[in-house]
């Protein structure tokens, strides 16, 4: 009896069923949206191929703990599955079964399992994967190796090589370890008498590397479903660079910073960050992917870098605001904010279809090597320097960098632009520029005709941000005890 109720209840768990449950969102992608990914995955594949998917690995956090699980971006956009264990065949051409029916894609999901997800949560098995996500030929991942295709009669076999670590759980015959041993085995793999999962040369009709262009070329062109996640990410994002606008005060520390954006982000109901938060105060900020956030008391002369982004039913956003801690940037500090904000919308000016991705660069690159010039802080404008040492645009979607070709823009990509100056102590310019850093970075729908600015809610002129830091917090009389005190 305890197993027909999971069942029936697991039975809501994905897709337009999630609409019946009442304590479950029901905004979730569709099954048929994804049957129209592997469909056109199908459509861009070579004559006489298959193209091979694994689900990403478990990774051990520490003993017994395991990181928090994440689907391979590129299996979740073609299936919805979230689980690990897991393999996707997309053929081609149709195949024929045993039975005679034809079928052109499999999926082998790891299997319900009664005690396992009393302990870890429920699991859709190969009937649910039927029921929920559509795929019609779908067995639990032990029957693999009892499939019967051989591998060497494709002219291609895309799949994209291990070259992480993938553990073996010797208590599982079907983990993702022994899923790709048999695939290795079954496509006669070069490696095949190893032990470990090594990679080596691509040999006969292996192909590890078309795939990646052909899931670029897909996963860079968003759908309508796709750019809506993507706006509620943003818009996520967005109140929570705002929230802590309002509640900045000197003496707080970059932890509290960070727990005030999670705290709106799980508000408004995103499942996750698309990123380690980025919260730098003062020289922090100069370390471009600093995510220690330490600093316990921000000084009321520092500025604070955020960049953080709220993950959506499996979207991110990617945001990033520099604000003074104490809700008024000094002289040297609007300077440098202004030429960063002046070379981001030199960069939009351009923005549209058509345009290539190194032109936005470019834009950003002159307006803040003729900035850095005209305040003395570089002698030359053709002076090679790390005051600007990043690029400035790349997609978002699944990924924070997602997939997407990088030649000209196109409509329906939604990407960053998001110049920076970044001025750490000791710097080979007059000191009082030393520990200033401002990043500005900001999402975008590239539109038929130009573009549309996604997180324009985020305040990002001087006027708007000095102005939204004079407003009130809920968190103002927010006072926890002091937990040093015995």
């Amino acid at each position: 009896m305890k197993a027909l109720t999971l069942l029936v209840v697991l039975a809501m768990h994905v897709g337009c069923s999630l609409a019946q449950e009442a304590d479950l969102p029901n905004d979730f992608l569709s099954k048929a949206f994804y049957k129209q990914r592997r469909e056109e995955l199908r459509e861009k594949l070579p004559a006489n191929s298959v193209a091979v998917f694994f689900a990403n690995p478990i990774r051990n956090r520490a003993k017994d703990v395991n990181y928090v699980y994440h689907q391979d971006p590129d299996f979740f956009y073609l299936t919805g599955y979230k689980e690990p264990n897991a393999l996707l065949l997309v053929f081609k051409e149709k195949q024929s079964a045993s039975n005679g029916r034809e079928y052109d894609e499999i999926l082998f999901a790891q299997p319900r399992n009664e005690q396992a997800e009393m302990w870890n949560g429920r699991r859709l098995g190969a009937s649910g994967v039927k029921d929920l996500l559509g795929i019609e030929q779908a067995f639990n991942n032990s029957e693999f190796r009892k499939y019967n295709l051989d591998f060497s009669k494709f002219s291609s076999v895309l799949f994209f090589d291990f070259l992480n670590d993938v553990r073996n759980d010797p208590r599982d015959s079907s983990d993702l370890y022994d899923l790709i041993a048999q695939f290795k085995v079954k496509s006669n793999y070069p490696d095949k008498s190893s032990k470990t999962l090594t990679v080596e040369p691509v040999k006969n009709n292996l192909d590890v590397q078309s795939l990646g262009k052909i899931m670029d070329n897909l996963r860079g062109i968003k759908t309508q479903e796709e750019i809506e996640m993507i706006r509620k990410a943003v818009r996520i994002s967005c109140a929570g660079q705002a929230e802590v606008m309002k509640a900045m005060r000197p003496g707080m520390s970059e932890r509290e910073i960070q727990g005030i954006h999670e705290f709106v982000f799980k508000k408004y109901q995103a499942e996750d960050l698309g990123y380690p938060s980025i919260v730098g105060a003062g020289h922090n900020g100069c370390i471009l992917h600093y995510i220690d956030n330490y600093k316990p008391n921000i000084s009321n002369k520092e500025l604070i870098l955020m960049d953080l982004g709220a993950e959506f039913h499996g979207y991110t956003a990617d945001i990033t605001r520099t604000i003074p801690v104490n809700g008024k940037f000094s002289p040297e500090q609007k300077l440098i904010y202004e030429l960063v904000l002046k070379a981001q919308e030199e960069a939009m000016k351009i923005c549209k279809p058509g345009t290539p991705f190194s032109e936005l660069y470019k834009a950003t690159r002159i307006t803040i090597d003729k900035g850095l010039k005209e305040l003395g802080i570089i002698q030359n404008e053709s002076d090679k320097h790390m005051f600007y040492p990043h690029g400035c645009c790349h997609h978002i979607g699944l990924d924070v960098h997602d997939r997407g070709p990088y030649e000209k823009l196109e409509e329906n990509m939604v990407i960053t632009i998001e110049p920076g100056i970044y001025i750490p102590e000791n710097s080979n310019c007059d000191k009082k520029w030393w520990g200033i850093a401002v990043r500005i970075e900001d999402d975008y729908l590239i539109t038929r005709d130009g573009y549309e600015h996604l997180s324009a809610s985020g305040p990002r002129t001087v006027k708007d941000i000095e102005a939204t830091m004079k407003l009130s917090s809920p968190l103002d009389s927010f006072v926890l005890p002091d937990l040093d005190k015995k």
